[in-house]
């Protein structure tokens, strides 16, 4: 076999490096069965891979039989799931395998995802589920063309094991994946230590987390280290940051019309990164209400709550934050969120209605009004919008009475309202800004939704035939660029 490329990458050890307070050494599982199902060809690049040199082979080797001469990371942390602080958990079914930089200078991490059991997997059998894999790989390929911060699937792997779960029809397939995100750090990393009471280890994990993610902090913070001087100040504006990186990271899923699921202060990146997809779902209809998860019995992760959610978890994090940081500064950082987040959504939602520049009370007013028209209608969320990006005309710009009632509105004063705003910003482009209109409508409105009749109909033909072309179809025109 050709020499395995994966093996050759310079791999950094910076996570292993902070020593073994954050971690622990462990090794994957051996599996009756290795099998490619998929490779995300398109991520090669971004750490100066060619795909045609990377064989399906090198994949197993690597990420399945994982014969490759490396230590493995289970991390440790803990964290509040739905309201409850856990302090048992931890990496309990998956490992850091390694960190690479990419061609765009930011460090990346592979972290598995069934790989076996690991100290944190309690009474859990460390595997993942073979559909666990394909959902999660059809989310963050969704998310990313959506324009969402997501992380992305390297690689799923089926293991040839049968599972059991109790939410699931058993036994089941199993398989490996392999994530490729921006960092495995999450806000439970730093509960855990307040935990220990260790703010030794939390100074330690802040000055890793801004020098490897937050460089423009980073020169800061090493010219303070060599004066010996407090970074009490340097933590703070770390705070601050990740504040507005999650604020906008909400904004995204709102607009996307996605539905984490599964908000725990575990499943929060120090990145502001969105990633472990277990239960979500994209919502068909606008619906503040809709839950994806089916235990989420009173809604508490519910679409609608999700910007409240991750402002509380910002929140929470002030809790081991505070014994490095006076809380005031803190609380300085977290007021930005409301106003960023409410910023940062609605001029993402002008883009999905192809508008740009929106003066600020104007977008507020068409903001209000295209709810109140998506609840009137209950047209499809995804639906309205790409319908709107499949019949806009330049002529809408010269009489309002052009606008066709795509939306079946009826000759209702939501509809009259909705189409006299848009009308109105409509008139103040140029004929040659109206051409960007068409163009952002097609690019934030993709036609390929995701939603679960859609995820269920590729895993019927994989369950029922061994048949993963609609699989591997979808994932195709989820990829696609919309432009």
């Amino acid at each position: 076999m050709t020499p395995n490329p994966f093996i050759d990458l310079n791999y950094e050890p910076a996570l292993e490096e902070l020593g073994e307070d954050y971690y622990d050494l462990v090794a994957p599982a051996e599996f009756p069965q290795h099998i490619l199902r998929w490779r995300n060809d398109p991520l090669l690049s971004k750490i100066s891979l060619d795909p045609k040199s990377v064989t399906d082979e090198h994949f197993i080797q690597t990420f399945g039989k994982f014969e490759v001469p490396r230590s493995f990371l289970a991390l440790r942390y803990h964290g509040y799931q739905f309201g409850e602080y856990n302090p048992h958990l931890g990496d309990g079914r998956g490992f850091l395998f390694g960190q690479v930089r990419g061609v765009d200078g930011e460090l990346y991490d592979f972290g598995t995802k069934g790989s076996g059991r690991t100290p944190y997997s309690r009474t859990a059998d460390g595997r993942l589920t073979l559909k666990g894999g394909v959902r999660e790989v059809l989310a963050a390929e969704a998310l990313h063309q959506l324009g969402v911060t997501t992380s992305r699937c390297l690689s799923v792997v089926e293991t040839g094991e049968q599972l059991w779960r109790g939410d699931e029809p058993s036994p089941t397939r199993s398989c490996v994946m392999v994530r490729f995100s921006r960092s495995h750090i999450r806000f439970g990393t730093f509960e855990r230590l307040y935990y220990f009471q260790r703010s030794d280890l939390i100074k330690k994990l802040l000055d890793h987390a801004i020098a490897v993610y937050y460089p423009t902090l980073a020169s800061p913070l090493a010219a303070q280290s060599k004066k010996g001087s407090d970074c009490t100040e340097l933590y703070a504006q770390f705070y601050a940051e990740l504040v507005l990186r999650v604020a906008e990271l909400a904004a995204q899923w709102m607009t996307a019309g996605f539905c984490h699921a599964v908000l725990n202060t575990d499943n929060m990146s120090i990145t502001g990164e969105s990633f472990d997809y277990g239960p979500y779902a994209f919502i068909p209809n606008y619906n503040p209400q809709f839950t994806a998860a089916y235990f989420d019995y009173y809604g508490r992760y519910s679409y609608g709550n999700q910007p409240e959610i991750c402002r509380l978890n910002l929140e929470m994090l002030q809790i081991p934050l505070k014994l490095v940081v006076p809380q005031q500064e803190l609380e300085t950082g977290l007021a930005q969120y409301d106003s960023h987040y409410f910023q940062t959504y609605q001029q993402l939602m002008m883009r999905k209605l192809g508008l740009e520049g929106v003066p600020p009370a104007v977008a507020e007013a068409l903001l209000e009004q295209t709810i109140y028209l998506l609840k009137d209608t209950q047209l499809g969320y995804h639906e309205f919008f790409i319908r709107l990006s499949e019949v806009f005309d330049a002529s809408w710009r010269e009489d309002a009475t052009q606008i066709p009632n795509w939306a079946n509105a009826g000759p209702s004063a939501t509809w009259e309202n909705w189409r006299n705003l848009y009308y109105r910003q409509l008139q103040s482009y140029s004929p040659e800004e109206l051409s960007q209109v068409a163009t952002r409508l097609r690019q934030h409105n993709p036609k390929t939704v995701l939603l679960r009749p859609v995820i269920e109909s590729v895993w019927e033909a994989i369950t029922t035939e061994d048949n993963w072309e609609p699989f591997y179809q979808l994932v195709r025109e989820l990829q696609q660029s919309p432009v």
